[in-house]
């Protein structure tokens, strides 16, 4: 399976994935950091993928998502943007309806 089809494969198996610096344990840069902070005040369930354990697929995500910068959102496939983006959004109320509709949310924001 090429790096492409892995992505693909990861963003079709959960709903919304974060592709991150780091792990939401520990993360390794602020932005990073932020957005699951932001994730986490939603109740949102989420998958994660460390880019630094996989840099051919730090390469390719980039050019998959025309968006040079991590964090990464995905929400039921499609790109949402970066942790500036996911804090606006959350900000507006708008964030906690995009993840209850997509299903991954396990308790009211």
């Amino acid at each position: 399976m090429d790096v492409t089809q892995r992505i693909q494969e990861q963003l079709k198996s959960n709903p919304v994935v974060l592709y991150m610096k780091g792990t939401p344990d520990f993360p390794q840069c602020g932005f990073s950091a932020s957005a699951v902070r932001t994730l986490e005040a939603c109740g949102a369930e989420f998958a994660y993928v460390n880019i630094f354990e996989d840099p051919e697929l730090r390469e390719a995500l980039k050019r998959y998502s025309n968006w040079p910068t991590y964090p990464q959102v995905y929400v039921k496939g499609e790109l949402l943007g970066g942790s500036d983006i996911l804090t606006e959004m959350f900000q507006k109320g708008e964030l906690q309806q995009v993840l209850t509709e997509a299903g991954a949310t396990v308790k009211p924001a």
